[in-house]
């Protein structure tokens, strides 16, 4: 599955997680460090620990499976595995760079508790 930013902002059901604008940018800009950056995807997942239950995983991985679902922003493609994307679904992929540090963060509308450090979730 491939979802552009069009199909996002006509109607269509959301894709399982969106990724924005700064996201993207530091993604890319990753990418860019890395040997075979076109055969790469990131990654995102859940698995269980953390304490709150579960907690998000980010990787660049070169391999994907064919239930996998995979979205496009620009350059860089996105892969949930099917179980995470029932957690995941409505997700957002945020990056922020400012004074109390820099990093990735997922603004997850299913998650009905998460911990302090913002890492787990239930």
């Amino acid at each position: 599955m491939t979802v552009t930013e069009n199909q996002v902002n006509i109607g269509k059901k959301p894709p399982v997680i969106l990724l924005t604008p700064e996201a993207q940018t530091k993604v890319t800009e990753l990418l860019a460090d890395e040997e075979n950056a076109e055969e790469l995807v990131l990654r995102v997942a859940v698995k269980p620990g953390g304490c709150s239950g579960f907690s998000y995983d980010m990787y660049f991985d070169t391999e994907t499976a064919t239930d996998d679902i995979i979205l496009e922003y620009g350059t860089v493609k996105i892969a949930v595995d099917k179980e995470s994307s029932d957690m995941l679904k409505g997700s957002t992929l945020e990056y922020e760079d400012g004074l109390q540090g820099a990093g990735f963060h997922i603004v997850n509308p299913n998650a009905t508790r998460t911990c302090g450090c913002g890492s787990s979730f239930s």
